[in-house]
């Protein structure tokens, strides 16, 4: 029977660890997790195209279709599957083709911006804020940008200093505050509380004999 959802909010500055959190901890859970990715609901901006980026304000919550997540989000909870839109960062546009997600117990929310939407906040079942310096974050975004983005470095240098750090300090960092958890970095006893309070509230017995063996092995995780 399809009920029992859990739905965890993962946000942080870009460049903060957060995916590697959030995919992380969906590794661990097992087939019962999967992550929801808020880069895959941008608004299509193609009539702004302009080869790297810096025509396009991806920090800005108005860049993204909240409104279509917080559809899906329920959708989720009430254990129905979804077809989850499909980005295109060259070009700065929404693709045709979908990706068909089915139900899973666990959803796992990966996003800069999703604690700033009273609407998502109110899905979440618990949300973990990853707080990371501001170089490391920005070390990492520009390899990112670079390497799977096709974007210049200078470009990228003048979109983090022109948009993503004004609007982290002015959306993400506020946004903090309506987090449940806040880990420093990847922080390991945060993520295995995390897996705890997850095991705890979705009754799966798979995931248990899962949790159990991640508790033997305690691997650092390194980031």
């Amino acid at each position: 029977m399809r009920n029992n959802t859990y739905i965890l909010g993962v946000a942080g500055g870009s460049g903060s660890g957060k995916t590697f959190f959030a995919q992380a901890l969906a590794k661990k859970l097992g087939e019962q997790a999967f992550v929801l990715y808020q880069d895959n609901y941008y608004i299509d901006q193609s009539h702004k195209f302009d080869f790297d980026g810096g025509s396009v304000n991806f920090d800005h919550p108005d860049a993204l279709d909240f409104d279509l997540m917080a559809e899906h989000l329920k959708s989720l909870k009430d254990g129905e599957d979804i077809r989850i839109p499909k980005y295109d960062f060259a070009t700065h546009s929404r693709l045709e083709e979908t990706i068909f997600q089915p139900w899973k117990r666990v959803v796992i929310v990966d996003g800069i911006l999703i604690l700033t939407q009273p609407k998502l906040l109110e899905i979440f079942d618990d949300a973990i804020f990853v707080e990371t310096p501001e170089d490391i974050r920005f070390a990492r975004r520009l390899n990112r940008d670079v390497v799977e983005r096709g974007r210049t470095p200078e470009g990228v240098k003048a979109q983090f200093e022109k948009q993503v750090k004004p609007m982290h300090d002015l959306f993400v960092e506020p946004s903090k505050k309506q987090a449940t958890h806040v880990s420093s970095g990847v922080d390991m006893e945060a993520f295995y509380n995390l897996l705890r309070d997850i095991q705890k509230r979705v009754s799966d017995s798979d995931m248990q004999a899962n949790f159990n063996s991640i508790k033997e092995e305690r691997t650092q995780i390194i980031y």
